[in-house]
């Protein structure tokens, strides 16, 4: 038997913009702590090897920052707090229940399009 896949992956925003930036951060004095919460949220409960958190650069969601996609399922969370991640994993990742009222509005993440369809869109 080999080493199974995770069956989450979490990509969480780390993008900080500098002062003065005309547009919001997903990490700030105050957030800048939320991966490692994250992380050790995961840890403690013992599901890292099945739990991938990654580190990423922007998701493009910096008005709904700070974010995190959940994948499979392309679920993307917003507004995060400590407890709002904590909450993420107990009823998302632990029972498979998607935490609706984090999860950012549809405005802001409607259904994915393919390259072929973004090129045509984009007149090339």
């Amino acid at each position: 038997m080999g080493i199974p896949q995770p069956a989450y992956y979490i990509f969480k925003c780390e993008q900080s913009s500098p002062p003065g930036m005309p547009k919001p951060s997903c990490v700030t004095p105050q957030t800048q702590d939320l991966f490692q919460h994250l992380a050790s949220a995961l840890m403690k409960k013992g599901i890292m090897g099945t739990v991938q958190a990654i580190r990423t650069s922007c998701l493009n969601r910096c008005s709904s920052g700070p974010v995190m996609l959940v994948e499979p399922g392309h679920t993307m969370y917003a507004g995060l707090t400590k407890d709002k991640i904590d909450r993420i994993i107990d009823e998302h990742i632990m029972n498979g229940n998607v935490v609706e009222e984090y999860v950012i509005d549809a405005e802001m993440w409607d259904n994915p399009i393919s390259p072929c369809d973004m090129q045509k869109q984009m007149g090339m």
